[in-house]
């Protein structure tokens, strides 16, 4: 199949800091004139304090990075029918394989394996060797050791429910079919895979010849391919799940009644025996070696005898029944764990899931959810992302700045580290179609950098550490930080005399006295002394905050900046004084940073004394948004990414103009717009804060400018009017609590999320508290 050319490849927009490196600090070779760079330089009047650059002024001229807009690529050579019901998997190395599905308009059943090179932007098929399984489509296809694709279940072509497992070697190109022990689940298609710590989840999917709708869930341990007996969990079909914080979440889909749900389901198997352990059914050498019907027969379990010809249970390659593992009847008790779930009922960023096309996929502890232009229909399409911590809702993006209105997304993968995401479909009108030809492909990708939304990615979020399990300290156990980062906070701003080893100190503004419009050009404070015939400017010693004691050699491994500066072995600097021409706090929080590579407050139980004052040294919002200029100053991108995320996730009235501000001044042009609607959004209590009132003319006018031209204010009677005032959609915010068996449980209150909550257990008692830990998991949640 020719192709339709090729668009220009999407060209991400580089992190640009406010100094150049020549500026950013001395090399070896410039030695002789670093004292007169435009970022640092040496003060007669400060003790041969060596002087940092400063924030830049608010009416100097900066560089503005253009908004993040993906852009749509093109692809070339053997690209695929717009196959229904396949798997797209992004496998590393810019390689995106599809495998299995049907083609919508001739009922064919593939079994095809192709291969998307993002590089090169070509489809191709590919050649696959040994144990080729049969056509199928609703089937999944999980990444396994970094270069397989687990391959379960499905429909062949006589929509035959499949429930084989097959590994298709990417290296290789050979297809394996591994000898599975245990009880076979039903066959299904179009159920949820996820895998986790060696073991393949099933959850849900449709099955038999009326398609019912499966509400199980079981796991096949992958280290001996046995599969664990089936437990109840939720009904649901063409929906997702994933692992995260010792739970199995379940979103999206259909439910029993063919209706889209906006309900979330998790299963907490922590510490539950069940999930643990591997499953020992058919087990070699086990103590009990009886048929599973015996050892089973008093909970209800029946060995049935083998199927006839064409029910569940159909091998990969054959057609003809497979009897590797015992076939079991029976009613599945209920799953393990505490089960919870939620449905949302209304909140100013709920996505609505019945208009549009939704990918719901995880990445950096939260549940993104693309709301894509379905067919010929006008909706408001988004990125929003669900915080699983504090289950609110908040829109990344409107759909406007990702989703051209003429193109259909049909599929969407994540690499691992869920940073990039790829929504892969095609225009609405074909491309040179005539007489009506309605025939599409998946010819066009959209690469979208999630980490232009202020996501972390899987391995820099706080999950992620935890998920490791490393103790903290020997020394302090009862730290939020890692064991290094505990033992270095102790030894943080505390003098030489106490034995801490500090060699160096830095000085910073005093909090009160900070201005960011009165700095000299290099960006350092000043005060003027005139006289009848000169000007003089020099920094000013009362604007000077405490000392901050610190080792000169954590901050040359930490800070680039730094190293750069120690190795040009300056006279004055090995004076070992350094001034930061920032706030104080922000200053002491950026050196914290550079000790325990964290900018995340410390729960309230670890305010104590041997966590070195961590309430006192944990960054404020404030502290973060000052941060923020700081890293973009310094060229420190790690810092200014965990900046933006925190940033965007506390975003509240009292912080809002703020943000907007150092957003504008750090060119993060994507939180700026974000502080900006926030403060349209909630006016006439954002002019009201502190913070507001603080902001230079010059910023005031520059949020006022991002109003529509024909906006107006409208008062608190019209917005209840319109149900803007909760920020609900359905104006009151009021939803009913239900248990997981429908029953009623009693009212929630949220004026922000208008969230239902139940345990799942159907007792009829209400349980605000999930987690057992008598702590209520949602502060804007009110339960009476």
């Amino acid at each position: 199949m020719a192709g339709y050319g090729i668009y220009a490849p999407p060209q991400p927009t580089p992190y640009a800091p406010l100094f150049p490196p020549s500026l950013a600090g001395p090399s070896n070779q410039q030695q002789t004139n670093v004292s007169n760079s435009a970022s640092s330089r040496i003060s007669n009047m400060s003790n041969n304090t060596y002087v940092m650059s400063g924030s830049p002024m608010k009416n100097s001229r900066r560089r503005t990075g253009e908004p993040y807009m993906p852009k749509i690529i093109t692809t070339v050579g053997q690209r695929p029918a717009c196959l229904v019901n396949a798997s797209v998997t992004y496998v590393g190395n810019d390689m995106i394989y599809a495998f299995g599905g049907f083609d919508q308009y001739t009922d064919e059943v593939y079994n095809h394996v192709l291969k998307l090179n993002l590089t090169a932007r070509q489809w191709s098929l590919v050649d696959n060797y040994g144990d080729i399984p049969g056509v199928r489509m609703g089937h999944t296809s999980c990444l396994w050791q970094g270069d397989k694709l687990l391959v379960y279940g499905g429909e062949n072509e006589h929509r035959i429910h499949l429930s084989d497992v097959v590994i298709f070697d990417i290296k290789t190109a050979h297809w394996t079919s591994p000898e599975i022990n245990g009880p076979i689940p039903r066959g299904r298609a179009r159920h949820s895979a996820v895998i986790h710590d060696d073991k393949l989840f099933v959850c849900g999917g449709m099955t038999g010849g009326d398609n019912a709708v499966l509400d199980d869930i079981c796991f096949l341990d992958l280290k001996t391919w046995t599969w664990s007996r089936t437990w109840r969990f939720v009904a649901r079909y063409d929906h997702s799940s994933w692992v995260w914080g010792g739970k199995i979440w379940v979103s999206g889909g259909m439910s029993e009644d063919l209706d889209r749900s906006s309900e979330i389901w998790w299963l907490d198997f922590r510490g539950t025996p069940a999930f643990d352990g591997g499953p020992v059914y058919g087990m070699a050498g086990s103590d009990d070696a009886r048929p599973l019907g015996e050892r089973y027969g008093g909970y209800g379990f029946a060995q049935s005898p083998p199927p006839a010809l064409g029910s569940t249970g159909y091998a990969a390659n054959t057609g003809v029944q497979s009897n590797s593992a015992t076939q079991i009847q029976r009613v599945p008790p209920v799953a393990p764990g505490a089960i919870s779930s939620v449905k949302f009922i209304s909140s100013p960023n709920l996505p609505i899931q019945n208009v549009g096309t939704h990918f719901h996929v995880f990445s950096s502890g939260c549940m993104l959810d693309f709301v894509t232009p379905a067919t010929n229909m006008p909706l408001d399409t988004s990125l929003s992302a669900l915080d699983l911590d504090t289950l609110r809702w908040q829109k990344l993006a409107d759909g406007k700045d990702l989703f051209s209105p003429t193109y259909r997304w049909h599929y969407c993968c994540l690499n691992a580290d869920g940073t990039h995401a790829w929504l892969l479909g095609c225009p609405k009108e074909i491309r040179g179609g005539v007489n009506g030809d309605t025939e599409e492909y998946l010819s066009d990708v959209l690469p979208i950098d999630l980490r232009k939304f202020g996501l972390l990615g899987n391995k820099m979020s706080q999950e992620a550490r935890n998920e490791q399990r490393i103790p903290t300290s020997d020394t302090f156990v009862s730290s939020h930080l890692s064991a290094i980062g505990a033992d270095l906070a102790r030894t943080f701003n505390q003098p030489p005399e106490s034995g801490s080893g500090t060699d160096f100190t830095i000085t910073a503004l005093r909090d009160e006295d900070y201005d960011a419009e009165s700095m000299s050009e290099d960006g350092s404070p000043t005060t003027t002394f005139a006289t009848p015939t000169t000007t003089t400017t020099e920094p000013a010693p009362s604007n000077t905050s405490p000392p901050i004691h610190v080792h000169r050699l954590i901050l040359t491994a930490r800070w680039p900046h730094f190293s750069r500066l120690y190795n040009s072995q300056m006279q004055e600097f090995h004076t070992r004084r350094m001034h930061i021409p920032e706030p104080y706090p922000a200053v002491k929080a950026f050196l914290y940073y550079l000790y325990t590579d964290s900018i995340s407050s410390p729960p309230p139980t670890e305010f104590n004394s041997a966590s070195n004052n961590a309430s006192s040294t944990s960054p404020s919002l404030e502290d973060v948004a000052n941060m923020m200029v700081m890293s973009n100053i310094y060229d420190m991108p790690r810092l200014r990414h965990l900046c933006v995320n925190r940033l965007v996730r506390d975003l509240d009235v009292q912080h809002a103009a703020l943000i907007f501000d150092r957003a504008s001044t750090a060119q993060e042009d994507w939180l700026k717009r974000r502080a900006a609607g926030f403060c349209m959004t909630h006016w006439g209590r954002v002019v009201r804060t502190s913070t507001f009132r603080q902001l230079k003319r010059s910023a005031m006018l520059e949020l006022c400018e991002g109003v529509d031209a024909e906006g107006r204010v409208v008062g608190g009677d019209e917005l209840e009017a319109v149900g803007g005032l909760g920020g609900a959609r359905l104006g009151s915010g009021y939803g009913v609590l239900y248990g997981g068996n429908g029953r009623k449980r009693g009212r929630v209150v949220s004026a922000v999320d208008g969230v239902e909550e139940g345990d799942g257990d159907g007792d009829g008692e209400v349980e605000a508290d999930a987690e057992g830990d008598g702590e209520e998991e949602d502060e804007g949640m009110e339960i009476s």
